[in-house]
């Protein structure tokens, strides 16, 4: 049988394909490969898709995070509140600011951060609190308002998701990722800031443009981090298709929540509010890493979300602290397959692989 993988970039890039191919010429054509009309119409585009007044493009979602840190005034001498069990990009984002990273545990459900923990962190010196939008849904932000400090969302597995009705970014900055497993994808590394806050925008440009808008004005000491003319192609073209794709994820989602019921797992939680865009089908299993090793020997594209805590890797042990939910949840947490493009078949492929896996 064919290999099943855990995103299908090719089944993505066969329903763009055709559009791209125009577009690219259009982009050589025009030789506007940094910046341009293209990148111009996307961040337009992608801000009323996010209900925002703003999006900035730029180079890859870490800096989407540091230049959104940036922004609200992050920085030397200054704390930013994170979950312990996130991909690492979220602490290294913080930390290139020159702030401090200030862990915290995730609720056990839903593994989102945990929002009492986060606002009892908070101190003087705490400049922005940053929840990940986990998995696909969002964090309790409403709640985390009531810090008092800026809410900077890490939106980077969460394009299209609401919480209340509320999208990522509206009434306060959000950072997201384009990489090219994502739910919107580019074609390489890609990223954007949302906001519709003009004065946040305009300064996450300019950091983002040798901190300056015009050239050789340098304002601010920025960097070079700006969206290519190229994958702004790739982006558009998918983002025509974005909302149908996450309705085709929740399909798949509520399928394997049959598929799996009365195996021994755990499966995903979506807390109460939450519109879930499923970037990522998450369950806990038994002897985790034995059932991976079976699933992948099957043919199945299983991964892991994340298999270190950041104060468990080298780059921050020097965080410390305890976070025994983050830490429990790495052990068991096994991510299966999901897309738009996958099958009822394939799903079911996957099911009975898994369950073959916990019996063995």
């Amino acid at each position: 049988m064919s290999r099943i993988p855990l995103v299908d970039l090719a089944a993505a890039h066969a329903e763009v394909a055709e559009e791209v191919e125009v577009g690219f010429k259009r982009v050589l054509a025009a030789t506007a490969f940094v910046g341009g009309p293209e990148v111009a119409a996307f961040e337009q585009e992608y801000a009323a898709f996010s209900g925002v007044r703003h999006c900035v493009g730029v180079a890859n979602g870490t800096d989407a995070l540091e230049l959104a840190l940036r922004a609200v005034g992050a920085g030397p001498g200054s704390e930013v509140i994170l979950p312990a069990n996130t991909f690492i990009a979220t602490a290294e984002a913080v930390a290139r600011t020159g702030a401090r990273p200030v862990l915290v545990d995730c609720d056990p459900r839903t593994y989102l951060i945990d929002t009492e923990a986060a606002l009892a962190a908070v101190t003087p010196a705490t400049k922005a609190i940053a929840p990940v939008h986990l998995y696909g849904q969002m964090a309790d932000v409403e709640r985390l308002r009531a810090s008092g400090v800026a809410i900077v969302e890490d939106a980077a597995q969460s394009q299209g998701a609401t919480r209340h009705g509320r999208p990522a970014g509206a009434g306060g900055i959000a950072a997201t990722s384009f990489y090219p497993g994502k739910n919107l994808g580019a074609y390489g590394d890609a990223g954007a800031v949302v906001t519709s806050s003009g004065e946040w925008a305009t300064t996450v440009r300019t950091l983002g443009s040798h901190g300056g808008l015009a050239k050789y004005r340098h304002d601010l000491i920025g960097v070079n981090s700006r969206l290519d003319a190229l994958q702004a192609v790739v982006l558009r073209a998918k983002l025509t298709r974005l909302a149908d794709g996450n309705a085709r994820r929740r399909a798949a989602a509520a399928r394997y929540d049959e598929l799996l019921a009365g195996l021994d797992v755990v499966t995903p939680v979506t807390d109460e509010g939450n519109e879930h865009v499923w970037h990522i089908y998450c369950v806990r299993v038994p002897r985790r890493d034995e059932v991976v090793t079976r699933l992948n020997a099957a043919g199945i594209g299983a991964g892991i979300h994340y298999p270190v805590p950041v104060h468990r890797t080298g780059a921050f042990a020097h965080l410390g602290g305890s976070f025994p939910h983050a830490e429990a949840a790495a052990t068991e947490i096994l991510s299966l397959p999901i897309y738009p493009q996958i099958t009822p078949g394939q799903q079911a492929r996957v099911a009975e692989a898994l369950a073959a896996a916990l019996e063995a």
